[in-house]
């Protein structure tokens, strides 16, 4: 805003209100007295440029947009820490609280899952804890223990938020309102639920059942005058209870919500993690009675993405030097790339399409590749489109 304000325009204007009778030429007394505090001012307008932008969320470093967060209630989403898959052998050594160490990192022994299974947290927290699978040395001496490994990543430890998905959220905190259980309330409490990626919120009332479905109509009120007595005691009580239910229309308060999630590393949630958003927002054992993030009357189900493998089959032509042998794993690495720019977007649009131009390009794209023709997906010559809860999972690339 006063990029125009320096220090020659400064020092101009100083000297512009001293009389010309007096001597105001570089090196003057007057010019000498008025430069410093011509320097001093114009460090002054910088500074107070610097106040302005970070004034506003828009423009604000993280420190400042921090502080403008929490004037609407909005934190920065913490560093979490990775939970895993721990196999130990001989499955009757108990190692619960052991620490174990790969490469960087250290995790400890959590929870029993079955016999030789254990959870295991990482002790560092971040996306770190996520790149390590495979043997395990114990960090002290475990007497009969022959071998531990970790297998597969549970609920994936997250970096700290970013300063401009924060920012994102603070804008978005003016124009969408989350109150009551509105679908921008469920995609807040369970995107700020640790290992949780993207989620999408289905507004359902038991998935194809709709609240004037429960009304019983007239012949269906003939039927139950009917055929009273016809029935033992114990299923006229529930017939009645759900009956009488049904015509004061008490079984059309409140409705089920389907949430669909996809992990921090944008693929599949493990039952782990869909075991442990479901308790959150809507435990089994109190399901609809608000003792979670849901409203009372939410019914919610917690479901992952359905994994849909993408198997890419084309026909290379490469440079001298170059082929499938010493490629495979760029070409892999472009296409699984593209397909992870997709399932990023997932939550946002209404249904995915794995495009054949795009792999075509990104193949293309790879040195030593000079041409691309006669690319399939999936046996299919044309675009795979997949369903609304689907998310793209590279299979494999080949010829």
């Amino acid at each position: 805003m006063y990029e125009h304000v320096t220090y020659e325009s400064l020092l101009e204007r100083m000297l512009a209100r001293v009389p010309d009778k007096l001597d105001k030429r570089e090196g003057s007394v007057i010019w000498d007295t008025h430069s410093p505090a011509a320097i001093e001012l114009q460090i002054l307008y910088i500074e107070l440029d610097a106040v302005l932008r970070e004034a506003y969320g828009d423009t604000a470093s993280r420190e400042f947009l921090i502080l403008r967060c929490k004037e609407r209630g909005i934190f920065p989403f913490q560093a979490t820490q990775a939970v895993l898959k721990g196999r130990f052998v001989p499955a009757s050594t108990d190692v619960s609280g052991k620490r174990f160490n790969i490469g960087d990192m250290n995790y400890i022994v959590t929870e029993k899952t079955a016999d030789g299974e254990y959870q295991v947290q990482c002790e560092t927290a971040g996306s770190a804890g996520n790149q390590y699978l495979g043997a395990m040395l114990p960090v002290e001496y475990i007497k009969g223990l022959q071998r531990a490994e970790l297998t597969e990543v549970l609920i994936p430890g997250e970096d700290e938020e970013e300063t401009e998905a924060l920012r994102k959220r603070y804008l978005d905190s003016f124009h969408e309102h989350a109150f009551g259980g509105n679908v921008r309330d469920y995609l807040e409490k369970t995107n700020a639920i640790p290992g949780v990626g993207r989620t999408k919120v289905t507004r359902t009332w038991n998935s194809d059942i709709s609240p004037a479905d429960m009304i019983p109509t007239e012949s269906v009120e003939r039927w139950y005058e009917n055929t009273k007595g016809a029935r033992d005691v114990e299923a006229q009580r529930w017939l009645d209870s759900v009956f009488h239910a049904a015509k004061e229309k008490k079984l059309t308060v409140g409705g089920c919500v389907r949430l669909t999630v996809i992990d921090s590393e944008f693929g599949a949630a493990s039952a782990a993690l869909i075991k442990a958003v479901q308790t959150a927002i809507d435990p089994e054992e109190n399901a609809g009675e608000g003792y979670g993030l849901a409203p009372v009357g939410h019914v919610v189900k917690v479901e992952s993405a359905a994994v849909r493998p993408v198997n890419v089959k084309t026909s290379l032509t490469f440079e001298d030097g170059f082929g499938w042998n010493n490629l495979q794993g760029r070409l892999e690495e472009a296409v699984a790339s593209y397909l992870l720019e997709l399932r990023k977007a997932w939550a946002d649009s209404p249904y995915l399409t794995v495009r054949l131009s795009q792999i075509d390009t990104r193949l293309l794209n790879v040195p030593g590749v000079v041409d691309v023709q006669h690319t399939s997906i999936n046996g299919e010559q044309g675009n795979l489109v997949l369903g609304e809860y689907e998310i793209p999972v590279l299979g494999g690339v080949g010829a």
